[in-house]
């Protein structure tokens, strides 16, 4: 018998040719946490597991044609992954403002894994201008944070530029510690939830790997635990998990960083 699609996110993110990051990523992390995918993408890249070469903006006629096409199914959520230029900002502003009331998860992919810069400080600001008020949560790690909030003294804490970010239009900000551990706690993974209702947090051991694509994992996760339905505390403790799960089976290819398993492995392998 036919059965009806899962609850469903519009994930507007970059292609990565490995699978690890990215649409492909978003794609199998959102039906890892029971929900469909729709995805429109945002740019295309050369890049493997040790780093991005180049990235290809989409055009954002496509971009839009593309949402405009998908308007028979109802939306979820939507996930928003890597905006390489002012044009596709502006596109996916546009597509998120057609959908109001949907949470909007984003996630702000400034810089590659091994290190290449996938942004600069003007679209920064336009980040911050145009999308960042349409965000229900943002989930930027400690050093996507900084680079939010330059106007931040460096020597304040993660609690004051997430403060300023809110400030600035989104519901909610998860800082994330993955890629740089707190003072004092180098051996877990620290995640901060900070919101004008709450403020939690939650410790995972820190693995000794690598890791491509686990940004990409926990805001897709995110952003189907709340097309089901979740709010958004429980959203963020079932995707974290559901992301350490992945993260700790990850596939170990012959070069570079792991990558995270986020579908169950076929029982015939």
């Amino acid at each position: 018998m036919h059965q009806t699609l899962p609850p469903i996110v519009l994930v507007l993110a970059g292609h990565d040719p490995t699978g690890g990051a990215g649409l492909i990523a978003d794609s199998e992390a959102i039906a890892g946490c029971g929900g469909w995918a729709l995805t429109i993408p945002t740019a295309t890249t050369v890049q493997n597991c040790r780093d991005v070469q180049r990235v290809l903006p989409a055009d954002p006629q496509m971009m839009l044609q593309s949402a405009a096409a998908l308007g028979d199914f109802t939306i979820g959520a939507i996930k928003l992954g890597l905006l390489a230029d002012a044009p596709t900002l502006l596109a996916a502003e546009q597509i998120i403002r057609r959908f109001p009331g949907v949470p909007v998860v984003a996630d702000p992919v400034l810089k590659a894994g091994g290190g290449a810069e996938l942004s600069t400080a003007a679209l920064q600001k336009l980040y911050i201008d145009r999308l960042l008020p349409l965000v229900d949560i943002l989930t930027p790690n400690r050093f996507e944070l900084m680079t939010l909030t330059p106007d931040i003294a460096e020597g304040e804490d993660d609690t004051a530029r997430a403060v300023a970010l809110i400030s600035q239009g989104c519901q909610a900000v998860l800082v994330t510690a993955t890629d740089d551990p707190l003072p004092g706690n180098p051996d877990q993974v620290v995640h901060t939830l900070h919101s004008p209702d709450t403020t939690r947090q939650w410790q995972w051991p820190r693995l000794p790997e690598r890791f491509h694509g686990s940004g990409c994992t926990l805001a897709s996760a995110i952003a189907a635990r709340m097309a089901v339905g979740e709010r958004l505390p429980t959203a963020c403790e079932q995707a974290q998990h559901f992301t350490w799960q992945a993260l700790s089976k990850a596939y170990a290819p012959e070069s570079g960083q792991y990558l995270p398993r986020r579908l169950p492995r076929p029982t015939r392998f």
